[in-house]
C-alpha cells in the first residue's frame, strides 16, 4: 500500500524528474538549431568557435551561448566520430555543465557527454580539467574525443606519468587537459614546492569534469596523496626509546589486542617521564606537552613494536632487514613497510640497521583538492547511494538521466548456500550451463585475490575463460571489448574495466583494429572491414537470442554501489541481459553481518548439501548491512576530512604566502618587518615591560642579539644612561641591524639582493612547514587519547594545531633574520640560482588493491620533473635502487622472483617493475 509520499511521487513525478523534465526546454532549443548548424561547411563550423568566444567577450554568459554551443559539438562528433549525441546525452551535458553530477548507466555514452560540458566551459579560454581514473582511459579519452574539440579549433593536452615538467606545461595551457586525479593532485603540490612561477605547471584552477566521480571521490577519497623525502637520521632516539620501553612492566601498560594498540598507564606515565627526562628527551616535566609531540609519537610507536608485534608472526628477522608477513596470505612483504616510524621502531627492538623514514613534505585530500575548483562536474553510473556525501562534502547535487533505451536486464533474487564450496559448484554449475547457450557470462569478485581464487576453481573444472583483475588498465579494455562474444566467460573484480563497455557480440572497432592494423587502405581492406561487420551484426544477434550478457557476482560488495556497478555491466542501449548474486555464509560481509542471525540459524537448520534459498527478504537484510558498512565508511572519509581541514587552513595560508613572495618585485618590505618583529620579541623577553634596568637579563639579550643579528653591541653599558626603557633598546637595536642589512645589500646588484631574500624565505618556509607537517601527523596519532580525559580529539587538535601553527610562523621569522644576518656575501657574487628540489616519494594507496598507484614508491627522486638534481639528491637515488641492481640482468626470470612489483624496474627505466619488465 502506497503512503502520501508515493501517491504524490506517482501522480507529480519525484523532485529528479521535475528537474531532468525542466532541462527538456533547453534541449528543444538546441534540437532547433540542429538544421541552421548542420548546413555549414567544415570552415564555417570551426569558426563557430571564433564567433561564441566573441560573444562571450562582448557580454554574453555561457548559458546564453550553451544551445548554439551544443549544437555545434553534435555536428561536430557527428562528422569525426560517427556518433550524434542523443536527447538524453544532451540532458547529460547540461547537468555538467551546471556543476552537478550526472548518472547515467553504463553504455549511455558518457565520454559523448562531457565533450557537451567540456566545449562550452572551454570557449572562455581558463583551461578545463577531465579527470579519469587511469593513464590509459586518459590517452584513450583525449585522443578519441580530441577529434572533437581539434575539428572545433581547440588544443587539447594529456598529463600521463613520466613526462617532463615543459610538456606538463605545454599539457596544462591547452583549453581541455585529460589526465588522472593522481597526476593532476601531485601536481598541485609540486607545484607549490618550487621557487619561481616560471617553473610551476598548472593554470589557476577553473572547471573540471570527473569520470567515474563516484571512484575518484569516495573511494579513493580514503586516502591521501602524499609527497614524502627523507629525514635526518634518528636511529639513536629510537634506540633511546627502545631501550627505555624494555624497562616496563606489563602494570605500566593496557592492551587493546582488537584495535591492536597499547596505551601507558597512569604508573607507566610517570615512569617513562622520569626515565625519557634523564635521557635529555624531555622539554618540561609533563610527557603529554605539544613540545614533546615527537617523543610521545615516537614512544607510542616502540610501545606497539615490543608489546602488540611479533617476531615470527607479524614479521620476520632475515639478513639484517625486518621483513612484514602478511596477515591474510602469511607471505613475505619484502620491500613493504609500515609506516609512521613503527618499521623503524621495530627495527629498533630487533638491532638490526634502521634505516631512514620518509617525512611527508606535502600532503593533500582529493577532497580538499577537488574543492578548489570554482565549477565541478561529474559523471558516473552510480552515484544516487552516495547522494548525501557528495552534497555534504563537495556540494554537488546527483541528477539520475533516463537511459536512451527502456533498460530490459533482469535482476533476479540472490541465491544463499551454506558455504563457499557449495557455492562455487553452484556457480561453475551455472557457468557451465551458460556456455552450453551461448550466453557470455561475466563474474564478478570481490577482490583479486578472490578472482585468482575462482580462476583455479575453473581450471580444475576445465572451463575456458580469461581472468580481469584491475592491474594492467590497457589489457583490461581489450579483454573487456570483448567480454560479450558468444559463450565467453570473463571473470572479473567488480571494478575492473570501468570505462569500456562491454558490446554483445564484440566490439566491431576494436577488431578492425586488431586484426586489420597492418593491412593498406583499399579494396581489400573495405571488404574485410564489410566482413567483420556482418561477423559482429550475425555474433550479437546470436547474443540476444540467448538471453544478452549474465552477470554473476559471486558476493556482495560492502558498497551497494559497487554492486550496482557489476549489474550496470548488462543491459546497455536496450539489450536483454541478467544478473544474479550467488553468497554463502562465508562471504566477508555476511561475516561482518553477524554469524548468530535469523539467516544463519535458517541456514544452518533447515538447508540440505548444494541447496540454496532464493527470497527477497533476505536480499533486503543484506542491502541493510551495506548500509551500515557504506555509514561506517562515510564516517571513516569524513574523519578524515575534518582532520585535513585544519591543516588545509594552513596549507591555504602557506602556499599563498609562497605565493605572495614569488610575485612580489621585492620582498623587503616582509624581511624588514620581520626583523623588527624579532627584535620586539628578543627584547620582550630578557628586557620584561615595567621593570628596572638592574632586573634585566642583559646577559643573554648581549647573546640573543649575537646568535640571531651577528651584532656585537655593547648592550651591557646601555643601562647605565639616565631613563633607559625597554623601547630605547629596540630603536638601537633596529637602527643597527637596519644598518648591516643595508651595507650587506649595498655590496651586491640590487637584483641578486631580491632573489637572496625571496631564496631564504621561501627555504626556511619550506623547511619549517616540512617539520610543522611531520609534528602534525604525530599529534594526530596520539590526539585520540585526550577522549579518556572527556575531551573531544578533533577539538583538541584543532586547539594544538593552531599553536603550533602560531609557532611556526614565529621561528620562520627568527630563521629569516638570523639567516641573512648572518650570511656573508662578495661584491662579484653571481645571481644566485634557484634551490635545487629536493628528491622524494609520491603516495597514493590504492584502497581496492592496497597498492601504490602513485610513481616512485620505492624513494625514486623524480628527476624527470625538475632537472639536474644535487649531488646528495643522485646519491639518494643510487641508493634507493642499489638493492635492485644487485640481480643478473639476463635472467628476467629471477628479477620476477626478487624485485618488489612496486620496486623501480632494475633495468634503468625509472619506472616501476610492474610497469616495465614486470608486466605479466
Amino acid at each position: 500500500m502506497l503512503g502520501f509520499g508515493g501517491i504524490a511521487k506517482r501522480l507529480f513525478g519525484s523532485s529528479n524528474d521535475r528537474y531532468v523534465k525542466s532541462l527538456g526546454t533547453v534541449v528543444g532549443r538546441i534540437n532547433a538549431l540542429e538544421p541552421t548548424i548542420s548546413a555549414l561547411t567544415d570552415d564555417q563550423l570551426r569558426a563557430q568557435t571564433d564567433k561564441l568566444k566573441a560573444e562571450l567577450a562582448a557580454g554574453k554568459t555561457l548559458d546564453d551561448v550553451l544551445p548554439e554551443a551544443f549544437a555545434t559539438v553534435r555536428e561536430a562528433a557527428r562528422r569525426t566520430l560517427g556518433q550524434r549525441h542523443y536527447d538524453v546525452q544532451l540532458v547529460g551535458g547540461i547537468v555538467l555543465h551546471r556543476g552537478e553530477i550526472a548518472e547515467m548507466r553504463t553504455g549511455e555514452g558518457k565520454t559523448l557527454v562531457a565533450t557537451l560540458a567540456v566545449y562550452l566551459n572551454a570557449l572562455a579560454g581558463k583551461g578545463v580539467h577531465v579527470v579519469t581514473v587511469n593513464d590509459y582511459l586518459a590517452a584513450r579519452d583525449a585522443g578519441w574525443m580530441g577529434q572533437v574539440y581539434k575539428f572545433l579549433g581547440l588544443s587539447v593536452g594529456v598529463i600521463v606519468p613520466n613526462i617532463d615538467d615543459n610538456t606538463r606545461r605545454e599539457a596544462y595551457a591547452a583549453d581541455i587537459t585529460y589526465g588522472t586525479n593522481n597526476e593532476f593532485g601531485f601536481d598541485f603540490l609540486r607545484d607549490n614546492m618550487k621557487y619561481s612561477r616560471e617553473q610551476m605547471v598548472q593554470r589557476p584552477f577553473h572547471y573540471a569534469v570527473v569520470d567515474e566521480v563516484d571512484s575518484v571521490l569516495i573511494d579513493e577519497a580514503r586516502t591521501p596523496l602524499i609527497i614524502s623525502g627523507p629525514t635526518d637520521d634518528k636511529s639513536e632516539l629510537y634506540m633511546s626509546v627502545d631501550t627505555m620501553v624494555k624497562t616496563l612492566s606489563a602494570e605500566d601498560y593496557e592492551i587493546d589486542e582488537k584495535q591492536r594498540s597499547v596505551i601507558l598507564t597512569e604508573d607507566g606515565t610517570e615512569k617513562a617521564e622520569r626515565a625519557l627526562a634523564d635521557m635529555g628527551l624531555l622539554e618540561g616535566e609533563n610527557l603529554y606537552d605539544f613540545e614533546n609531540t615527537q617523543v610521545v609519537h615516537h614512544l607510542n610507536q616502540a610501545l606497539r613494536a615490543n608489546v602488540i608485534y611479533r617476531r615470527d608472526t607479524d614479521y620476520i628477522v632475515r639478513n639484517d632487514k625486518v621483513i612484514i608477513i602478511d596477515e591474510f596470505t602469511g607471505r613475505m612483504m619484502d620491500g613493504r613497510r609500515w609506516s609512521d616510524g613503527l618499521h623503524q621502531a621495530v627495527e629498533a627492538k630487533e638491532g638490526v640497521q634502521i634505516q631512514p623514514e620518509n617525512q611527508t613534505l606535502a600532503s593533500i585530500t582529493f577532497q580538499n583538492y577537488f574543492r578548489m575548483y570554482p565549477k565541478l562536474g561529474g559523471m558516473t553510473g552510480t552515484a544516487a547511494t552516495e547522494a548525501s556525501e557528495f552534497f555534504d562534502i563537495y556540494k554537488l547535487n546527483v541528477v539520475e538521466i533516463p537511459t536512451n533505451k527502456p533498460v530490459l536486464r533482469e535482476d533476479v533474487d540472490d541465491e544463499f548456500y551454506k558455504d563457499s564450496d557449495q557455492k562455487f559448484r553452484a556457480i561453475v554449475k551455472t557457468i557451465r550451463e551458460s556456455s552450453a547457450r551461448n550466453q557470455p557470462i561475466l563474474v564478478g569478485t570481490v577482490s583479486i585475490e578472490k578472482s585468482e581464487m575462482l580462476s583455479e576453481f575453473l581450471k580444475t573444472e576445465g572451463v575456458k575463460h580469461v581472468v580481469l583483475n584491475a592491474r594492467f588498465h590497457e589489457q583490461e579494455a581489450h579483454i573487456v571489448e570483448q567480454a560479450g562474444r558468444l559463450g565467453a566467460v570473463t571473470i572479473a573484480t567488480n571494478m575492473a574495466g570501468r570505462g569500456t563497455d562491454i558490446q554483445l557480440g564484440g566490439n566491431f572497432e576494436a577488431r578492425v583494429e586488431r586484426e586489420l592494423s597492418e593491412m593498406e587502405p583499399g579494396p581489400e581492406r573495405d571488404a574485410a572491414v564489410a566482413r567483420i561487420r556482418q561477423e559482429v551484426e550475425t555474433e550479437r544477434q546470436a547474443v540476444r537470442d540467448a538471453g544478452g550478457l549474465f552477470v554473476l557476482g559471486t558476493e556482495r560488495h560492502e558498497s551497494r554501489r559497487i554492486d550496482n556497478q557489476l549489474r550496470g555491466r548488462s543491459g546497455r542501449q536496450g539489450d536483454p541481459g541478467l544478473s544474479r548474486f550467488y553468497l554463502s555464509l562465508d562471504d566477508d560481509l555476511l561475516r561482518i553481518f553477524g554469524q548468530q542471525t535469523m539467516l544463519s540459524r535458517m541456514m544452518n537448520n533447515s538447508l540440505e548439501e548444494g541447496e540454496a534459498i532464493v527470497h527477497p527478504w533476505i536480499s533486503k537484510a543484506i542491502e541493510t548491512a551495506q548500509k551500515k558498512v557504506e555509514a561506517r565508511n562515510y564516517d571513516v572519509r569524513k574523519q578524515l576530512l575534518q582532520y585535513d581541514d585544519v591543516m588545509n587552513d594552513q596549507r591555504k595560508v602557506v602556499y599563498e604566502q609562497r605565493a605572495d613572495i614569488m610575485d612580489s618585485e621585492t620582498v623587503g618590505d616582509v624581511v624588514v618587518d620581520m626583523r623588527h618583529e624579532t627584535i620586539n620579541a628578543i627584547v620582550a623577553e630578557h628586557c620584561p615591560a615595567n621593570s628596572y634596568p638592574e632586573q634585566w637579563d642583559v646577559e643573554g639579550l648581549e647573546a640573543a642579539v649575537q646568535n640571531t643579528l651577528a651584532l656585537d653591541l655593547p648592550v651591557r653599558d646601555w643601562p647605565q644612561e639616565a631613563a633607559i626603557d625597554p623601547e630605547i633598546v629596540v630603536d638601537r637595536l633596529i637602527a643597527a641591524a637596519d644598518a648591516q642589512m643595508a651595507a650587506k645589500a649595498a655590496q651586491l646588484p640590487p637584483g641578486n639582493w631580491v632573489e637572496i631574500e625571496k631564496n631564504f624565505l621561501l627555504q626556511a618556509l619550506d623547511h619549517h612547514w616540512k617539520e610543522h607537517l611531520a609534528t602534525l601527523d604525530a599529534l594526530r596519532q596520539v590526539i585520540h587519547l585526550r577522549a579518556y580525559a572527556q575531551k573531544t580529539p578533533l577539538n583538541e587538535y584543532k586547539s594544538e594545531a593552531f599553536a603550533l601553527f602560531e609557532r611556526m610562523l614565529v621561528i620562520v621569522r627568527e630563521d629569516v633574520t638570523r639567516m641573512l644576518s648572518h650570511a656573508q656575501f662578495q661584491m662579484d657574487s653571481p645571481a644566485l640560482a634557484q634551490p635545487a628540489m629536493p628528491s622524494f616519494v609520491t603516495t597514493h594507496i590504492d584502497p581496492l588493491t592496497g597498492e601504490n598507484d602513485a610513481f616512485g614508491s620505492r624513494g625514486f627522486a623524480r628527476t624527470d620533473a625538475f632537472g639536474s638534481l644535487p649531488a646528495g639528491a643522485l646519491t639518494g637515488v643510487m641508493a634507493a635502487t642499489a638493492e635492485l641492481t644487485d640481480v643478473d640482468p639476463e635472467d628476467l626470470a629471477e628479477w620476477h622472483r626478487v624485485v618488489s612489483r612496486n620496486a623501480v624496474c632494475p633495468c634503468g627505466s625509472g619506472k616501476k617493475f610492474k610497469h616495465c619488465h614486470g608486466v605479466l
